[in-house]
């Protein structure tokens, strides 16, 4: 199947960058966001209405930010499944719960390809294209697709059937919201005794503390926020309650839910 008429909807700070890469690629893409074109500056030539987006749309990769904001994109406000007329397949890159992504498919019509693709590395990795990939779909369909993952992304990592890629994506981000919550009170204990940002930041990266965030903690650009319900910390919370939603039925789902209320209290830091 030739790879064309790729369509991004959530043109924000993740689906824009993966738009950018797909078009210095030279693939056919081009964007849908509920934000006028006028918003994205040089990439506005590229924003399309909702009817031509949908007209052209064969590729839908969709990067909104929640399961309410996906849904309207495949069935309510905007509708594509049902009123984009050479839609062949669909890429779910956005951070769900797998319940919801595994009910898709007795939702959306058998000849619509179905492709979970969550991803990882914050927004400087999708600008730089070395996103990490979480795949899950027919074996066929994810070697047909590759490419635009190529276009995207530097790690690949198929998992298994269609909703396997946002279980696998839930769990790693268990532990980036865990690893984000230690971190932060690890600093501001170092603060109240006195010892420097850069040097404990340093030591963690070549110790035993080493993880995600305290080693990207200057390049990654809400390493410093504290929770708000539409920035990156929020969404960590939403992640949780997503693995959350899928956890096994016998699981202890404490330790999760006190990294979320962690999370839930963070406060900006200087």
């Amino acid at each position: 199947m030739p790879l064309t008429g790729i369509g991004v909807a959530g043109c924000g700070r993740m689906g824009g960058p993966m738009l950018a890469a797909l078009r210095k690629s030279e693939f056919d893409a081009f964007g849908y966001d509920v934000r006028p074109a006028s918003d994205f500056g040089a990439f506005a030539p590229f924003m399309r209405s909702l009817d031509d987006f949908r007209k052209d749309l064969k590729v839908l990769i969709t990067v909104v930010r929640d399961i309410a904001q996906t849904d309207d994109v495949l069935f309510g406000a905007q509708n594509l499944i049902n009123t984009a007329p050479n839609l062949q397949s669909v890429i779910i890159s956005s951070t769900l719960s797998p319940k919801y992504v595994r009910a898709l498919r007795n939702r959306v019509p058998s000849h619509i390809t179905l492709i979970d693709a969550p991803m990882s590395g914050a927004a400087i990795a999708a600008k730089e294209t070395r996103l990490s990939f979480m795949l899950g779909g027919d074996t066929e369909a994810l070697r047909q697709h590759q490419p635009l993952f190529d276009a995207m992304g530097a790690h690949f990592h198929p998992m298994g059937a269609f909703g396997a890629g946002m279980q696998a994506k839930v769990l790693n981000n268990l532990l980036a919201a865990s690893n984000t919550a230690m971190t932060r009170l690890v600093l501001d204990w170092a603060d109240q005794a006195g010892i420097d940002e850069t040097a404990l930041l340093n030591l963690i990266h070549t110790s035993s503390g080493q993880n995600w965030l305290a080693s990207g903690f200057n390049t990654i650009e809400f390493s410093r926020d504290g929770w708000k319900e539409d920035n990156t910390i929020g969404i960590l919370t939403k992640d949780v309650a997503s693995a959350l939603d899928a956890a096994p039925e016998s699981a202890d789902t404490s330790l999760p839910e006190t990294v979320r209320q962690a999370i839930f209290a963070l406060k900006p830091r200087p």
